[in-house]
């Protein structure tokens, strides 16, 4: 069954979503663009029969199911439009810089029956989704320890970072909001939430930007220890979340694209590898996943629940970086 599936925003990210809700092969996908020659471009690029430069010609048209790929600012307003009108949606990290009307798209969520996803694509990811399953089965105890750490050359992966959201946290911009969000959400999917925290946070390197670009954080999942740190300026391109239970650790590897574990201290770790992974496959099947969603086939990888409560951590980030009591030896 092919679904109308509206892209709001075609940047880097919504022109990612329009490409790969076409590979599915189960959309019929139109775009809505404010910039006239990125909307032409994006529609010509993809043979789109329906590309809309105005808010409310988009509303008015005939879809199913919305994308919002739009700074952070606007994500809340613009889905509370969409699910009055009763149409699903999808909507990009963060969900939001604030807390501002969260309540009232919840309620009117719960009350219409709309389907709401938002897009947290590590969750799709095959490999962390197999080492969810085996903490989840009890086989290595309980987890009390957790330890992410993530970094990128941001200039080399994504270089536009100086004239796009990326350089105002009011457009959800920043290291905190921009990525090390994607590492938060996967530890409270894997332990639960974060009941309380401690951060720091800095500008060290990143050229024509004011925002942080290097984290670390301190936090208690309930009993659940935990530590993340994260910067957007090293020269590997690597991502581990470690999570040690009271029967053996594992680990995730996202740029081995792998999970591992090891139980006994005098053997060596067990590789569990998936397969390849080629640039869009994890928005493929995270559209996939949608679609299924929409269609009451499926869950969300990540609900509109899951993403508040992600939110309300990042905004206690940005909080306790500004803080300061620090203690002194």
């Amino acid at each position: 069954m092919s679904l109308k599936v509206l892209v709001i925003g075609v940047g880097s990210i919504g022109e990612r979503h329009t490409r790969c809700f076409q590979q599915t092969g189960r959309a019929d996908v139109s775009i809505c663009e404010i910039n006239d020659g990125l909307r032409n471009q994006i529609a010509s690029r993809y043979s789109l029969a329906n590309a809309f430069g105005k808010w409310d010609e988009a509303l008015a048209s005939d879809f199913d199911a919305a994308v919002i790929c739009t700074p952070a600012q606007l994500h809340i307003p613009m889905a509370i439009e969409i699910a009055t009108r009763k149409r699903h949606l999808l909507i990009e990290k963060p969900l939001s810089i604030n807390l501002d009307r969260v309540d009232e798209l919840k309620q009117l969520v719960d009350s219409s029956g709309v389907a709401v996803m938002v897009a947290y694509v590590t969750r799709v990811h095959p490999a962390l989704a197999a080492m969810k399953a085996a903490l989840d089965s009890g086989r290595f105890g309980q987890p009390v320890h957790l330890i992410a750490c993530s970094g990128q050359h941001f200039p080399t992966y994504r270089p536009a970072y100086r004239d796009i959201y990326y350089r105002d946290r009011a457009t959800g911009g920043g290291a905190i909001q921009d990525a090390l969000t994607h590492m938060i959400n996967a530890g409270e999917w894997l332990v639960g939430p974060i009941d309380r925290l401690a951060a720091d946070c800095r500008h060290q390197v990143l050229a024509g930007v004011d925002v942080e670009d290097t984290v670390n954080v301190i936090a208690r999942h309930a009993e659940v220890l935990a530590s993340y740190s994260m910067n957007q300026h090293q020269a590997p391109n690597e991502s581990s979340l470690t999570v040690v239970c009271t029967g053996g650790t594992v680990r995730f590897e996202s740029h081995a694209q792998r999970w591992r574990w090891q139980v006994d201290p005098t053997d060596h770790w067990h590789d569990e590898p998936c397969a390849p992974l080629e640039r869009d496959d994890l928005f493929i099947a995270q559209a996939n996943r949608f679609l299924d969603v929409v269609l009451s086939q499926a869950t969300p990888s990540c609900s509109l629940a899951e993403a508040i409560h992600t939110l309300r951590t990042n905004q206690a980030i940005l909080r306790a970086c500004e803080s300061t009591a620090w203690e002194r030896p």
